[in-house]
């Protein structure tokens, strides 16, 4: 009996201390790598980040989500992580390197003024979804309910909403944070800060 005892003082704070991680994982927050160049110059190939699941998802948050079903050639259990550019009801189009929502510039001040023009090309969402096809929004002008629409910030080699269309909210993990070791502040500030001054 005394040794049961024993094995149960130290089983039982072991097992609560995995159902907390669980629980920290599935609903408060997780540690996800980056993979792919996609997001630099602010975020780098494997990089380490934090995914919050409760944030709320704001124009300029860089969020995580599950591209299967999303992009048609993206495997299950296949991760994506890029910016929010446009929310449900929104308008979006690009113009000689400026983005506008809603017919309103935005400050891209995140991305350098080269990296702001390099790949971004002119369009409107309906061209977009006509040129690429969508198979759900073909002739969309703005993003549905319920969905969002991203881009990377490297735009010249991501593979984002220009070319597959939008984001469903459910597929969405979470808010990706950079971490405070990570010593380089404009990064950490060009990931994480509130997107209040979101237009020019």
């Amino acid at each position: 009996m005394k040794a049961l005892k024993e094995i149960f003082s130290w089983i039982v704070p072991i097992v609560i201390g995995l159902l907390v991680a669980l629980l920290i994982k599935d609903f408060v927050f997780q540690l996800v790598r980056v993979d792919g160049p996609s997001m630099q110059p602010n975020l780098e190939n494997n990089e380490r980040v934090l995914v919050f699941k409760q944030s709320k998802i704001r124009r300029g948050s860089v969020v995580v989500f599950d591209a299967n079903g999303v992009d048609p050639q993206a495997a299950v259990k296949t991760d994506y992580v890029k910016r929010v550019i446009g929310k449900p009801g929104d308008t979006v189009s690009a113009n000689n390197g400026n983005l506008y929502v809603n017919g309103k510039k935005v400050n891209q001040d995140y991305i350098s003024s080269s990296e702001r023009s390099t790949g971004t090309g002119n369009w409107t969402m309906a061209s977009i979804s006509q040129t690429n096809r969508w198979p759900k929004h073909l002739g969309a002008t703005k993003v549905p309910k319920g969905e969002y629409f991203v881009l990377g910030d490297h735009r010249s080699v991501s593979n984002d909403g220009r070319y597959w269309g939008f984001v469903p909210k459910k597929k969405i993990l979470g808010v990706v944070k950079v971490p405070f070791w990570n010593t380089n502040k404009t990064k950490r500030d060009n990931v994480n800060k509130q997107w209040n001054e979101f237009f020019d």
